[in-house]
């Protein structure tokens, strides 16, 4: 099974909250785990802000920065190209998103996944708009 996270559930499987669970049991179903090339900076950035509010420590994310490092070597990566920028556009102009957002549900639609996962419901709408199969994890 092709499985493309946003970057919002994707980060769970690092930061324990809640739907930690369900993301792990998703990345264990998935036969290819899929990403937008913007979801690791989104990821580093929501680790760093921990870190900002005390809520990380040093040590703690450097750990689960290298853990992320190292497991999106397996990850197979939707670069932003001239196909994903056009289905972005048109998710921006039918749903209530934000750009990045955006760029997530085009690179999952783009990529023909089996299902989108995300942790924010407006991505789990535009996505159900495109067709595609989505896992709303909260």
């Amino acid at each position: 099974m092709r499985i493309f996270f946003d970057s919002s559930a994707f980060a769970k499987r690092y930061l324990a909250e809640h739907g930690t669970d369900e993301v792990l049991q998703w990345c264990d179903k998935a036969d290819e785990l899929l990403l937008s090339s913007i979801a690791l900076p989104e990821i580093v950035s929501a680790m760093n802000r921990l870190v900002r509010e005390g809520r990380l420590n040093a040590s703690q994310y450097q750990s689960v920065k290298s853990d992320l490092i190292n497991d999106v070597v397996d990850v197979a990566i939707c670069d932003l190209d001239a196909n994903v920028i056009h289905k972005a556009i048109q998710c921006l102009e039918t749903s209530a998103l934000r750009g990045m957002d955006a760029i997530h549900v085009a690179c999952a639609a783009t990529l023909s996944v089996d299902y989108f996962v995300t942790g924010a419901k407006r991505q789990s709408d535009a996505a159900k708009r495109l067709g595609l199969n989505t896992v709303l994890v909260e």
